[in-house]
Parts: C-alpha cells; sequence; structure tokens
C-alpha cells in the first residue's frame, strides 16, 4: 500500500489495557501517577497513539486517558481510539448511552479512531438487527469521530465477508504476532492478507502476545538471546510486526516505564527483520513447539455432564500457555476471563464425570487442582 490512512503515524501505540495498578489493589486501581510518567516518555519521544476501550480496566482506562493525557497536553499532540462493546446493546439508544459515557470518561470531544469492539462471525445478526454499522456512519458525519472500523479476532474467511459487505469500513484491528501468524485457529497471516487484499490498513494488537513472547520458555529464549544479547525478547516481536505493509501502528499494551523506554528504543530507526533473524525466530518457534504439553483436543466431552460448569478445555488451554511462554501474568488474566462467571477450577466437586468422558483419558481432576494453584492467586 503506497498510500493511506495512518500511513505518518509513529508505528508505536501505547495500549491502555494493562496500566500498572497500586500494589494489593483490584484492576480498577490504576497507579495514575505511575502512567504519567508513562505518557509523558512516550510522547516525548514522539509517538502519539492511544488505544483504550469501554472494558479496560473496568472502566478507569478511560478516565486514565483522561487525567494523564487528555488534561495534560494539547489535542493536537494524541491520537485516541476507542471501541464500543456489544455485549449489552439492543438498540441504537444503547449505543448513543455508551458512546456518551466515553465521551465523558476521557474528557474528549472526538475520537480520531472508533472501533465496533472484538467482532466476529457471532456479533454480525446483533450488529445488523440493532442498526450498528450505520451507528457508526452516523457518528462520523455528526464529525464525533474522524475514522471508523472494528478489532477483529475470528478467521479470516470472517473478515472477508465483512469487509466486502462494509467498504465503508477504514481500518481494522488484528492480532499479529510470530506465533500467531501461521495459527490455525489465530489465523494472523490470513487476516493481514485479507486486509491488504480490500485496500483496509491494519492496527495491530496484541504484537508480543499478551507478554508471552517477552517471558517464553528459557530453552526458546536462549536462541534469541545467544544470537542478539543486546536486543530484549520484546524487541524480536515488535520488529516482527514493524516490517509489515500497510501498518497504522503497532500497540503495546505497556505496564512499567521500562517497557515504555525498551519499546520506543526498538521503534527509533526501526529496521525490518532480515532472512537470517527469521530463521532465528523459526528456530525458537520450534523449540516452544516442541515443549510437552497436556494432550487435550478440544473435544468439549468433559463439560457435558459437569455439574459446575468448568471451562475445562480453555483452562487447559491457558496451562500450556504458561508452559509453553512461563508468562504467568498472562494466562491468569485469561483464565479470570473465562471464569468470571463462574466455573472457577476449584469449584471442582471430584465427580470425575469429565474423567469419565475424556477420550484422551487425562486426569482431568488433578489438572484442575494444578490451575486453581497456578491462577487463582494471581487472577
Amino acid at each position: 500500500m503506497k498510500d493511506y490512512l495512518g500511513k505518518n503515524t509513529p508505528k508505536l501505540g501505547f495500549g491502555l489495557m494493562r496500566l500498572p495498578t497500586i500494589p494489593g489493589g483490584t484492576d480498577q486501581d490504576i497507579d495514575l501517577e505511575k502512567v504519567k510518567q508513562m505518557v509523558d516518555l512516550f510522547l516525548e519521544r514522539g509517538y502519539t497513539y492511544f488505544d483504550t476501550a469501554y472494558l479496560y480496566h473496568g472502566g478507569k482506562s478511560e478516565e486514565a486517558l483522561r487525567e494523564a493525557v487528555v488534561k495534560r497536553y494539547p489535542r493536537d499532540k494524541f491520537t485516541v481510539t476507542d471501541k464500543m462493546p456489544l455485549w449489552d446493546i439492543k438498540g441504537e439508544a444503547d449505543y448513543e448511552r455508551i458512546f456518551q459515557t466515553q465521551l465523558q470518561r476521557t474528557g474528549l470531544e472526538y475520537f480520531d479512531y472508533y472501533f465496533l469492539h472484538g467482532i466476529g462471525e457471532s456479533q454480525l445478526e446483533l450488529i445488523d438487527k440493532t442498526g450498528g454499522w450505520d451507528y457508526m456512519k452516523k457518528l462520523k458525519e455528526r464529525g464525533l469521530v474522524k475514522h471508523i472500523g472494528f478489532s477483529f479476532h475470528s478467521p479470516a474467511a470472517c473478515l472477508d465477508k465483512i469487509l466486502t459487505a462494509h467498504p465503508e469500513t477504514e481500518l481494522v484491528q488484528l492480532q499479529i504476532n510470530y506465533a500467531d501468524w501461521e495459527s490455525e485457529k489465530v489465523q494472523a497471516r490470513l487476516c493481514y492478507e485479507t486486509a491488504m487484499k480490500h485496500n483496509v490498513p491494519v492496527t495491530i494488537m496484541e504484537p508480543v502476545r499478551g507478554g508471552a513472547l517477552a517471558s517464553m520458555h528459557p530453552d526458546a529464549a536462549k536462541i534469541l538471546k545467544d544470537y542478539a544479547p543486546d536486543a530484549s525478547l520484546a524487541s524480536w516481536a515488535i520488529r516482527f510486526c514493524a516490517s509489515l505493509d500497510g501498518l497504522i501502528t503497532i500497540l503495546s499494551g505497556m505496564t512499567t516505564l521500562e517497557q515504555v523506554d525498551d519499546n520506543t528504543k526498538t521503534m527509533k530507526d526501526v529496521k525490518p527483520l532480515t532472512d537470517e533473524e527469521r530463521e532465528v525466530i523459526a528456530k525458537a518457534l520450534k523449540v516452544i513447539d516442541s515443549i510437552p504439553v497436556i494432550p487435550c483436543t478440544g473435544c468439549k466431552y468433559c463439560i457435558t455432564n459437569c455439574p459446575q460448569h468448568i471451562p475445562t478445555p480453555a483452562i487447559i488451554e491457558q496451562m500450556n500457555e504458561y508452559t509453553k511462554y512461563q508468562n504467568l501474568t498472562g494466562a491468569a488474566r485469561t483464565y479470570g476471563m473465562i471464569t468470571m462467571m463462574g466455573g472457577k477450577a476449584s469449584s471442582c466437586v471430584d465427580c470425575k464425570s469429565c474423567e469419565e468422558h475424556c477420550p484422551q483419558h487425562l486426569e482431568i481432576t488433578s489438572i484442575l487442582k494444578q490451575a486453581a494453584e497456578l491462577f487463582e492467586k494471581k487472577a
């Protein structure tokens, strides 16, 4: 893509979904003074793009943006993306109510970019029924947003379907990183290629895979460190994404000042990965893929008669993620989201119905005890 929306935007964005919190506090107890220090360094080094959402930190992310950025810097010094959640939408009145709440929380008069949040096949009927696409266009006509798009976590065929039906889409936000590039589940490469086919520029989310590519298994990390001792593990992931064309920016969900420092330094005069460096990454991925994990096939037979409705396959997936990437914080965070409405591993009553139905003959009750010990003190 030669000329496109956001071509001149600095290619590192600040994702406001993993902000530092006060020790001992909840996800909503954001350490605002630390956030201000991070924001100051980010802007000082020439970066401008901030990404938030209605649901991040229970709504406190939008408020942190207001306090750390909006109140402290001129409007022309930063760019903001916000997102419309779809979980409680029943009609246009709900869209408008939530949008006005977002303007109030952020202290902004308009958003530079505005997304339908995390859409996929299961949300398309709801969006059509409630007039979501038309509402997005109206926001732009009213001057309340400059550009409209959506964030996406589904297969490429669905993305192609949406972009074909909605040419008004100006950008998409996709999960792209080197670990998910050829993933059958995430389909990062296929989704990216689909966006490029439609000439729709991309904002990248999860470039470091929720922190996993910055804290991977020691055997895989050693391969990267032996090749480039002074390069951080995260820098490999950021540079992989920066090597792609048609990017608006690469979002990093930064939690510390050190992460801001490392990421901004990585992106200063960033150079695309060489063929040799790509081979090094491939070797590291091969090591990760060879690490023994729990052989769950995700058949879900274990859930059918579970009296506690424990989402065992999803929990095991996070156990395997931790084994491969050693990222306890990220795996525990996802575990918390999976079990937010109930079905925690610790709720297992040891009836062993799951084990009776498991084609792989896994000792599921023992696995759930391990998951509870590992994740519930962190989740």
